[in-house]
């Protein structure tokens, strides 16, 4: 059977797509020197800063701005200051600043690519102390160090190109997306875990009580509500599992 002059032109150029793809990944692979994991990032340390600078003040508008409280706010750059001046996270050449937000409904708390870490007040209001703080902002750094963005933008530019390729060599760009969709979802769960552990190893290398991350789950979890989602149906691991996740990695670094 004969194919086609302009398929056959279509097959080739989604297969040289798609190997283009895979090639552009694979050399992009590094070993993460904070987790040790091999991964696939194509941004360098300063873009991924410059991408928090930018970003940082949209993401405060959108949470209502920063909480007015000179005093609150002075215990979050305290507690983060301490996480990463005692840490690994000091010679990672991150620039790191925290934010304490207004937003009183939204019980989260984030980092934007390069060092940018955020909380709301209606998360930092439920911390029974600074422990718990240094729990919630030691797991963000984690991401940070985790360089779990930059992962996540590499991996979405891949399917990008994948989904690019199979689409014009074979129409199958839609089960390629749908490929990638779960790939990157598997991999938030795993970032969330990675991030617990890494955020034990700042506790106890600044000096503050591992434990108290556990309270932090307990509070994710009151705050979810007997109706939360399922952890498959959810990027985040369930608050039970990462629990038991804590215990070991504070088992692990714990001496």
């Amino acid at each position: 059977m004969k194919i086609k002059g302009g398929l056959k032109t279509r097959l080739l150029i989604g297969i040289a797509i798609v190997a283009f793809a895979y090639l552009r990944k694979c050399s992009q692979q590094e070993v993460n020197p904070y987790t040790g994991k091999t991964q696939a990032v194509s941004l360098s340390p300063e873009q991924e800063i410059a991408i928090g600078l930018q970003q940082a003040p949209v993401m405060t508008q959108q949470h209502g701005g920063l909480y007015p409280n000179e005093n609150a706010q002075a215990l979050v750059d305290k507690v983060g200051a301490k996480l990463v001046n005692n840490t690994i996270a000091k010679k990672s050449g991150y620039q790191f600043d925290f934010h304490l937000l207004r937003d009183e409904k939204t019980i989260n708390a984030f980092a934007l690519p390069g060092g940018q870490v955020f909380i709301t007040h209606a998360l930092f209001s439920q911390l029974k102390n600074e422990d718990q703080l240094a729990g919630v902002l030691g797991h963000e750094i984690g991401h940070v160090l985790g360089k779990h963005s930059n992962e996540r933008i590499t991996d979405a530019n891949f399917w990008k190109l994948l989904t690019m390729g199979a689409s014009v060599g074979a129409d199958l760009g839609q089960l390629a997306n749908n490929i990638g969709q779960q790939t990157l979802l598997k991999n938030g769960r795993g970032d969330e875990l990675e991030s617990d552990e890494l955020g034990v190893k700042l506790m106890i290398d600044a000096g503050y009580n591992p434990e108290n991350l556990i309270g932090v789950m307990e509070i994710l979890k009151a705050a979810a509500g007997p109706n939360r989602i399922p952890e498959f149906q959810s990027t985040h691991p369930d608050p039970e599992n990462r629990i038991e996740k804590i215990k070991e990695a504070i088992r692990k670094y714990k001496k």
